[in-house]
């Protein structure tokens, strides 16, 4: 099972992500992608296979993920300060990954229903998610 992280900005999300996957699923090939070389750079702190940079790396290791998590501007074009191309939301939401999204409002979208739910409460339903419908 490969999980792939994307995140962009200062990666904080992503290395958050990508630690708890790496401890919840150890037999799985968790790799991480930033849209800048500081988001990689604190992503790959969290111990994943691999991390990679940019657009190509998104396009790529998106094609070949079983399950694609992040903040929810990773699937929204020119979100994080023009940071996610349209190439890289079409690549993401394109592909046959389940993409599982941590809801934040600072991506020009506010997502409603969120108000009041802690980070980490959908973080660790993340990787029930995971486990319950990936997993089995």
């Amino acid at each position: 099972m490969f999980l792939l992280v994307v995140d962009g900005q200062g990666g904080g999300i992503g290395r958050t992500l990508a630690e708890r996957l790496v401890k919840a699923f150890p037999e799985a090939e968790v790799g991480v992608v930033g849209t800048n070389s500081t988001a990689t750079y604190q992503m790959m702190k969290a111990g994943p296979a691999f991390g990679a940079t940019g657009e190509n790396a998104v396009v790529f290791n998106a094609a070949r993920a079983d399950v694609i998590v992040g903040p929810a501007g990773i699937v929204m074009a020119n979100a994080m300060h023009g940071e996610i191309s349209p190439a890289m939301a079409a690549a993401i939401t394109s592909g046959k990954a389940r993409i599982i999204l941590i809801p934040m409002n600072r991506c020009r979208a506010y997502i409603t229903g969120t108000a009041g739910i802690k980070l980490a409460d959908c973080i660790a339903d993340m990787v029930e998610a995971i486990r319950r419908d990936i997993v089995g």
